[in-house]
């Protein structure tokens, strides 16, 4: 028989199945394996923890809408297949004043969607500040002038932030400016939706509850595989009006799956307690980021606005080695993103898995690492 689950957010290890030491900076979740998956699935169903849905509707999926909408402050949320579709329907609903969009260039809404919401539902997406994280007010009330004050009017008729950036090493949209913009927007009957695919994850770094956040925007899209660690998935909340019958426009667009428990439960499983341990995590990288800092061979780049992603130039004519370095010492990281005779780039993502060990054991592995060959 298996062995019980030893806590509601701990993966109790079977034999040959969980590297508990095992660490890695490679992305914002714990990176389950098939067998890691599998076997917490098992521990959940015999904890009675999965109640089977029919197309996403009822179950543990239904549980996991009505967690998600409390958490948010909405008043319902809908569980999708994907972020894209998410990001997709809440424009496509949010967009009655006018088929113009605001988003950031470097939005997750403008480069990686296959120019979806343009091809598939006409909208027109208005790109603002470039390389950057935040764009301001000004540039929006600047864009909503020139839309309307044509020869044809092509009113804005939704604004779309996405915070954190994740082009932009995981920034965070400036708060204050958004406050200011979603004041505006509302005054002008503008739609307001936030990519909050990391919401959760960027208040251990800012303070500022996901709740706060999402009582700006009609609708807010948070990720359900990108740190609780669902195979896939994505949550859309809002108000009743708009989503109550989102179902059907889910199942237009391809999005309504045979049974989704699979995604759900496990997301719900990781969501209790999560707060608490991220902020746990985040302390952690911070002290490591503080004793690279220190270190000689070690630059490490974190703006003010950063939440979970840091650059780290090292330098040395063998720096491009550190992955392997490390790696045997039980620490997983991407290869450089360039390198030189000079040193290396790395980029470091911080999750939950720097949990493992004392973080006084990963400092020493990373020192480790760092000597010269």
């Amino acid at each position: 028989m298996p062995a019980p689950a030893t806590s509601a957010n701990v993966l109790a290890p079977a034999p040959d199945v969980v590297e508990d030491h095992a660490i890695h900076f490679r992305s914002d979740g714990l990176a389950l394996s098939p067998m890691e998956y599998a076997w917490l699935l098992v521990q959940l169903a015999e904890d009675g923890r999965i109640a089977a849905d029919e197309f996403a509707r009822e179950g543990v999926v239904a549980t996991l809408e009505a967690r998600m909408a409390a958490l948010l402050g909405k008043e319902m949320a809908v569980f999708l297949p994907s972020g894209t579709l998410a990001n997709h329907l809440a424009l496509r609903l949010l967009a009655r004043r006018g088929h113009r969009v605001v988003v950031q260039r470097e939005s997750h809404i403008y480069n990686d969607t296959g120019d979806c919401a343009q091809e598939l539902s006409g909208l027109t997406l208005i790109p603002l500040a470039p390389e950057q994280a935040t764009f301001t007010l000004a540039e929006v009330e600047a864009e909503i002038a020139r839309a309307e004050e044509g020869r044809v009017s092509t009113p804005v008729g939704v604004i779309s932030i996405e915070s954190p950036v994740r082009r932009v090493l995981g920034e965070v949209f400036d708060f204050t400016e958004m406050q200011r913009i979603a004041t505006v927007a509302r005054a002008s009957r503008i739609g307001l939706h936030l990519d909050g695919a990391r919401l959760f994850l960027a208040a251990a770094y800012t303070g500022i509850a996901p709740r706060s956040y999402a009582a700006l925007f009609d609708t807010v899209y948070v990720s359900l595989y990108k740190y609780f660690n669902a195979a896939g998935g994505a949550v859309l909340a809002g108000p009743k009006q708009l989503l109550e019958n989102l179902y059907h426009q889910r199942r237009m667009f391809g999005g309504s799956l045979r049974q989704a428990w699979p995604y759900a439960a496990v997301a719900l499983h990781y969501l209790d307690g999560f707060s608490e341990r991220f902020g746990r995590a985040a302390s952690a990288g911070d002290a490591l980021f503080e004793a690279l800092r220190n270190h000689e061979t070690c630059q490490v780049l974190r703006s003010a606005a950063a939440t979970n992603v840091t650059r780290l130039n090292v330098l040395g004519s063998d720096a491009a080695a550190l992955p392997e370095r490390l790696l045997a010492r039980g620490i997983a990281i991407r290869r450089a993103l360039r390198s030189s005779p000079e040193g290396a780039e790395f980029e470091l993502v911080t999750n939950e898995t720097i949990l493992r060990r004392p973080i006084a054991e990963i400092i020493e592995a990373f020192v480790e690492a760092l000597r010269p060959a």
